[in-house]
């Protein structure tokens, strides 16, 4: 979802940085081995102050190129399965290759941000996503292009915790810190509103490897800032290597179940295969868990009922919200016929009013409580899968973007909401560990819905868009918002605070 005046929210593809960048002292990044007792203390860098600037910068900017490569591809796929002659499936795994990588590694790159020093973690993130992003370009295949969006993945997950941690460490003030991270906020909602444009202006006037292309400068403009900032405190985290192997393996299996079950039958052995390697992580993950003396993710917390349910919402806000994106995509262009620049236009709307509902959130929060906030932004995002049932190739335009409006309020409403709820729900020393588990749950709920979407769009042989498959997916998603609707509304406190 789109970011939010809260630290911990995303765009619609990019996932939010630890909700502790504000909170920590010495890392916003905080990983789940911040429990009392596990982790030595902060060794203070002894290095002369600098200006903050180049440091909000780096940080704003690196932000924002990863939100507009996520939300331009969305433009750019159909012209990459022309060029490279993939499939639905592989337009899927296109997208859902970064997501997954994004969503697991999130849950352990704080404690690489802290151990290397947010700078140099930033710096690694930064310069592993320019040449991922150059593979991608010169990818020949649709096999290569998703090899290297699995390193773009696991690159954003480590810039995203250092981005704010930079930001953290630049201002010492509280005031001009909370000013700066506004900043940053911002930045990600312009940049989601720019990314659908851009990736189709570049994808009609140099093709769709020019999308990746311009993260190469941008790249090297945010390694320049970077070296005018100063040095990060480092701290030797534990890493939960375990926890996070089995995380991707669970995750991969799951994504390729869904994907390729939709084009190779639910029963095939490559699918049932794939299932089974998700449960059998799965099961692993849990065991590595209750076993690691600092674990990732700590079992206890989700037992927490608020926690729980928290990270069930944002699993199906993201779904709703990820899956109307990819469908879009697909469907102002090849329903429709429209150019890629036309379609990038359609989502300008869009964004204005996330990032309107975005400001308004959390003044609603505090004037009515934070339940009922979430529980009317998850309402209306159901609602909006059902308005877009109609959809057709002959729907009036200025109809389409009047039936988006739900789509827009929705997930921005209750994101905020939600965010500060779940930070209130937990001790300070997890807040980085419950954010980044969030932000994974969101990301695996988006990636999950882009391969619903995907298996159900596609007609027969893959080449076309079913109508029928779109109108199955939307109510399967609205069944999945309509139930968290109603979980949230029984389980979460009525005052709606912490």
């Amino acid at each position: 979802m789109p970011p939010s005046p809260s630290a911990s929210t995303t765009t619609a593809g990019a996932p939010a940085a630890s909700a502790s960048a504000a909170s920590s002292p010495s890392s916003p990044a905080a990983s789940a081995s911040d429990a009392p007792g596990t982790v030595p203390p902060v060794r203070p860098a002894r290095t002369p102050s600098r200006a903050p600037t180049p440091a909000l910068l780096a940080s704003l900017l690196g932000f924002a190129v990863i939100t507009v490569d996520v939300s331009a591809v969305n433009i750019a796929l159909p012209a990459i399965r022309t060029s490279l002659h993939g499939g639905m499936a592989g337009l899927q795994w296109v997208v859902d290759a970064y997501t997954l990588m994004f969503a697991a590694l999130m849950l352990s790159a704080g404690a690489l941000a802290d151990r290397a020093g947010a700078r140099r973690a930033y710096a690694w993130g930064v310069a592993l996503f320019t040449l991922a992003s150059l593979a991608c370009a010169l990818a020949p295949g649709i096999g290569a292009l998703v090899a290297a969006r699995v390193a773009q993945g696991g690159a954003a997950a480590i810039v995203m915790p250092a981005s704010l941690a930079l930001i953290r460490q630049a201002y010492d003030d509280p005031r001009r810190r909370a000013r700066a991270i506004a900043l940053w906020t911002v930045g990600g909602s312009v940049a989601m509103a720019a990314g659908p444009v851009l990736g189709g202006v570049l994808t009609e006037a140099a093709g769709w490897r020019a999308v990746f292309l311009l993260n190469l400068p941008l790249g090297a403009v945010i390694l320049a800032l970077l070296a005018r900032t100063a040095p990060s405190p480092r701290r030797p985290a534990p890493f939960d290597l375990a926890g996070q192997a089995t995380a991707v393996l669970a995750l991969a299996g799951l994504a390729f179940a869904v994907i390729e079950g939709g084009h190779l039958g639910w029963t095939s052995a490559p699918v049932l295969g794939a299932a089974a390697l998700a449960v059998a992580a799965g099961l692993g993950f849990h065991a590595a868990e209750k076993r690691h003396a600092a674990p990732m993710v700590p079992l206890g917390l989700l037992r927490e009922r608020k926690v729980a349910v928290s990270l069930a919402i944002g699993f199906a806000v993201n779904a709703g919200f990820y899956g109307i994106v990819f469908l879009l995509g697909l469907y102002f262009q090849q329903l429709r016929g429209m150019s890629a620049i036309a379609a990038g236009l359609m989502f300008v709307p869009l964004a204005v009013i996330i990032t309107s509902t975005n400001l308004v959130s959390p003044r609603m929060a505090e004037r009515i409580g934070r339940r009922p906030v979430i529980v009317a932004g998850q309402a209306v995002l159901a609602l909006a899968m059902f308005v877009l049932l109609p959809l057709a190739a002959d729907t009036p335009l200025w109809l389409v973007l009047v039936l988006l409006v739900p789509t827009g309020m929705g997930g921005a409403f209750a994101v905020p909401a939600l965010t500060a709820l779940l930070m209130d729900a937990v001790p300070a020393h997890r807040a980085g560990t419950a954010s980044g588990l969030l932000n994974a749950l969101r990301q695996t709920g988006g990636a999950m819905a882009v391969a619903l979407f995907g298996a159900l769009l596609a007609t027969e042989g893959g080449t076309g868009f079913s109508v029928t498959g779109m109108r199955e997916a939307l109510v399967a998603v609205g069944l999945l918002l309509c139930g968290t609707t109603a979980l949230s509304a029984w389980l979460l406190p009525r005052d709606g605070r912490g």
